[in-house]
């Protein structure tokens, strides 16, 4: 697994382990060392093509997870130059060092529903055959490395490209929509702010998934890879839009104290999709998977850890 120290990391190594048979899971991170989740972690930085030859060689993995890269769209914004480096690059290199070392071996590219942008505002819900048309730098290299990697299936490459759509749940960072709202009402019920929650954008509509049911779905590629074509594209997701208006009334509902919303210029995105949704029919059909988490479910999961960590600090 590369990136295993990002949010996803910690819910799919668990669901590895719940749902495959008994096996070595190599757990890799930028810098190594020690990891509160995993102990001791091995050193795989994927902008360095040495390295992942090196360590995808040494290990000779049956299947490589690939979550390894900068996932906020507004951290792509930020650092284009890193985000093509990191999200293609790094994506490039794993799948080199399969094809020379081990080509046996499947990889499970994590990718995005960003990946489908202003074909969003024409299709109500995205299939795997919907025009990707990313409309952000992270959703161009996202889009960039899933068609790089069909590239390489037709040159051996065994490979599923993954494309989940938005999903959360405990231990994400503020810079996503859902643990920013909740890290707010958890500081303004702790007295540490002022009552006052700064939103961006609350008309979007999104397709929201708990990181549980996301984490289950890439273990099930895990189980199924052999039964599943190389190349193959797989879209998680609920198939349901929710604005996100509509999520924080949910969050404010558990909220123990009055709080005021406010809009935030500086939360705004102008290349906002105002609806995104997913189809993920194939997936239901190929593996039988399906969300199990309900989206209250996932909120408190979202509001609980957020509390638990004011509390800490």
């Amino acid at each position: 697994m590369t990136g295993a120290d990002g949010f996803v990391g910690p819910y799919v190594v668990k669901a590895l382990h719940e749902m495959c048979a008994p096996a070595d899971i190599i757990v890799t991170t930028k810098g190594g060392g020690h990891h509160p989740a995993f102990g001791k972690t091995r050193k795989l930085d994927v902008t360095d093509m040495e390295n992942v030859d090196a360590v995808i060689a040494q290990a000779s993995p049956t299947h490589v997870v690939h979550l390894a890269g900068i996932a906020a769209v507004a951290t792509a914004s930020h650092d284009p130059d890193a985000a093509w480096a990191v999200n293609v690059g790094g994506a490039r290199h794993v799948a080199r060092a399969i094809l020379t070392h081990t080509p046996d071996c499947w990889m499970l590219n994590v990718g995005s529903g960003l990946i489908y942008g202003e074909t969003a505002k024409r299709d109500r819900s995205l299939a795997e055959d919907a025009l990707p048309a990313p409309v952000d730098e992270y959703g161009a290299t996202k889009t960039a490395a899933d068609f790089a990697l069909g590239t390489l299936a037709r040159q051996g490459l065994k490979v599923i490209r993954l494309r989940p759509f938005n999903h959360t749940g405990a231990g994400q960072t503020e810079a996503f929509a859902i643990p920013a709202f909740a890290a707010q009402i958890a500081r303004i019920e702790a007295g540490a702010i002022a009552p006052r929650l700064r939103v961006g954008n609350l008309e979007a509509e999104r397709d929201y998934l708990d990181v549980r049911d996301v984490a289950r779905a890439y273990a099930l590629c895990v189980n199924h890879a052999d039964h599943l074509p190389p190349g193959l594209v797989l879209n998680v997701a609920s198939g349901v839009p929710r604005k996100m208006r509509d999520l924080l009334d949910i969050l404010l509902s558990r909220s123990r104290c009055d709080i005021a919303v406010e809009q935030d210029p500086s939360r705004m995105r102008a290349s906002d999709i105002p609806r995104i949704a997913g189809d993920a029919s194939r997936i239901r059909n190929l593996l039988g998977w399906q969300p199990e988490f309900t989206i209250e479910e996932t909120l408190d999961d979202v509001l609980d850890g957020c509390r638990a960590q004011v509390a800490r600090h």
